[in-house]
């Protein structure tokens, strides 16, 4: 069961992403590193997790500002060799050209264009679920033969909030996905709830607050 810590930055800092309202996410507080310090926070957060993978959520760039290209490119020196997945609010595939070089493009369906197209292979797609259903064109959700081999079940409602992840959904997606590697993003409180995605079929699960507080670690 692999471990992808979260990393959501706005306006240069990093933030507490809870339920998915971002005009109330505020400067993180937590003792593996300093808000206003993303690079290193995010060598704190790897090394807490004994991850091979990093989770960058670019929230400016998600509501229709500009890329944090420069801060990506420092956290990409500053944890060399760590896989980077990066949300950058990409509606399209060619709009994931203004990555740092090396870094893995999240393409989420709450900014993907309606129309399921084809995603390059290295990409990661991310189902992305509100409290009140699917973000998105209905074609991402049942296209799933154009998924790529990485899928991001997103379940925004549950981030941040110790209720646990929402089987039914993620169980939903694992359905569909034919042998890809689905990957659990929201409400993960703890070793048991890794193991409960694990047994459903999960390759991994996305996991921030736990981190922080120190629930989950290295060996869970």
């Amino acid at each position: 069961m692999r471990i992808v810590p979260v990393l959501d930055l706005m306006g240069g800092v990093v933030v507490h992403g809870r339920g998915g309202r971002r005009e109330a996410y505020a400067p993180i507080r937590t003792p593996l590193g300093c808000a206003d310090d993303a690079p290193d926070l995010a060598a704190g957060l790897v090394r807490a997790a004994g991850a091979d993978t990093l989770y960058v959520a670019d929230l400016d760039a998600i509501m229709g500002g500009a890329l944090q290209r420069d801060l990506l490119a420092r956290i990409g020196m500053r944890v060399p060799g760590v896989d980077i997945w990066v949300d950058g609010g990409f509606g399209a595939p060619g709009h994931a050209a203004r990555l740092p070089d090396g870094m893995r493009p999240v393409f989420g369906t709450e900014s993907l264009a309606p129309a399921a197209v084809e995603l390059p292979s290295e990409a990661v797609l991310s189902l992305d679920f509100s409290a009140v259903g699917f973000l998105g064109g209905p074609s991402w959700l049942t296209a799933c033969r154009s998924w790529p081999t990485r899928v991001i079940c997103m379940t925004m409602a549950a981030v941040g909030s110790g209720a646990g992840p929402q089987i039914d959904t993620i169980r939903a997606v694992l359905d569909r996905a034919e042998g890809r590697d689905v990957y659990a993003a929201g409400g993960v409180r703890h070793a048991d709830d890794l193991e409960t995605l694990a047994r459903q079929g999960c390759a991994g699960a996305l996991v921030a607050t736990a981190l922080h507080d120190g629930r989950i670690g290295a060996l869970y």
